[in-house]
């Protein structure tokens, strides 16, 4: 099969530092490649990614009016150079409108909740069976579907083979706050159910020094460190993550928003840790109350599932990645869904 895939024009695949869906997309190149597969990448200048050919947006904005004209003509001009069966996007859905009427199945990636404007419009244009959308998660998928189209979730995915399974950890083990440091991310219950249990607290991750968020660390967060067990070591690499995930005893993000995915929370399963968060978003899809960790509702119902953690089986944990959130297992079911739409297409 022969596969265009695209990012957003911001960022480079794959990110020299730490990244998101960069690292996604040049998992899926390589994915596709070392099954027989040909893969295009359209993504911005600069990119690194070792697929069978590269195309540089010439925009560099997805926001600008100008660079989305510029960046439709060079998906377009892309597209007929390298005569793919499919074309997925993890980019712009505007950037796919010159496809949307054409005879290739076109995917189009969400990983954020779709503006129902756009992605209305975008069903509106395809012809019969040419468009189906995922979501990074049945949330997002669910998000979309009254916007109209076939839906599909289908998870981000952790590195398993740079994830190492930690079986135990000492009943001293701390807890760790792995994510930026911001009030959607429920750093503050973190530290207040950490006190209240007398854990220990790691807290590891970026912060805002302006605006509300440099005001939420400065009052709530800043105050806390170096008292009570609460320790800050700020941002981290694969290998520091690695490291804290598998000598945790949870990983404690009781996010206060409906997360998309969160791509953290498979890879603190990878490495057999439970997770408290909270019931939203993906939430409820990744972590099963009482398998792999708990969802809670309060600081109180954190208290209560830290004292629950002896109940949970870290092997479980990381069967749970493994099953679910592989790069193999994720590869599988895109590869499916390409097979799928080039059937109903010719079908239509």
């Amino acid at each position: 099969m022969r596969i265009v895939l695209t990012a957003d024009p911001e960022i480079e695949v794959p990110p020299r530092l730490y990244g998101g869906i960069e690292r996604i997309v040049d998992a899926l190149v390589r994915g596709y490649r070392a099954r027989g597969h040909r893969v295009c990448l359209v993504a911005r200048a600069g990119s690194q990614c070792a697929a069978d050919a590269v195309h540089a947006w010439p925009g560099q904005s997805s926001l600008s009016s100008s660079d989305t004209l510029r960046n439709s003509w060079a998906l377009w001009k892309a597209v007929r150079a390298f005569e793919p069966d499919v074309l997925h996007s993890f980019s712009r859905v505007a950037y796919l409108t010159p496809h949307l009427r054409g005879r290739i199945p076109v995917i189009m990636s969400y990983q954020r909740e779709p503006t129902m404007r756009t992605t209305g419009l975008a069903v509106r244009l395809a012809a019969p069976n040419v468009l189906t959308f995922t979501g990074c998660s049945d949330y997002i998928a669910a998000q979309g579907r009254p916007a109209g189209g076939r839906w599909e979730g289908i998870p981000n995915f952790a590195e398993m083979g740079a994830l190492h399974f930690s079986p135990s950890v000492p009943t001293d083990a701390p807890l760790v706050f792995l994510s930026r440091v911001e009030s959607i991310k429920g750093a503050e219950w973190a530290i207040e159910i950490a006190r209240r249990t007398k854990q220990r607290l790691i807290i590891a991750g970026n912060h805002s020094d302006t605006g509300p968020e440099g005001a939420y660390w400065n009052e709530k967060i800043a105050p806390c460190i170096g008292r009570d067990g609460i320790d800050y070591v700020g941002p981290v690499d694969d290998a520091q993550k690695n490291a804290l995930l598998g000598a945790a005893r949870a990983m404690i993000v009781p996010i206060q928003w409906n997360e998309p995915f969160g791509i953290v929370f498979a890879e603190a399963l990878a490495c057999g840790t439970p997770v408290i968060s909270c019931p939203r978003g993906s939430l409820p899809e990744i972590v099963r109350p009482g398998k792999e960790g708990f969802l809670i509702g309060s600081i109180e119902e954190g208290c209560a599932a830290v004292s629950r953690l002896g109940s949970i089986d870290r092997a479980a944990c990381r069967r749970r990645a493994e099953e679910n959130y592989s790069p193999d297992v994720v590869i599988e079911r895109y590869l499916d869904l390409y097979g799928r739409a080039r059937m109903a297409l010719a079908g239509r």
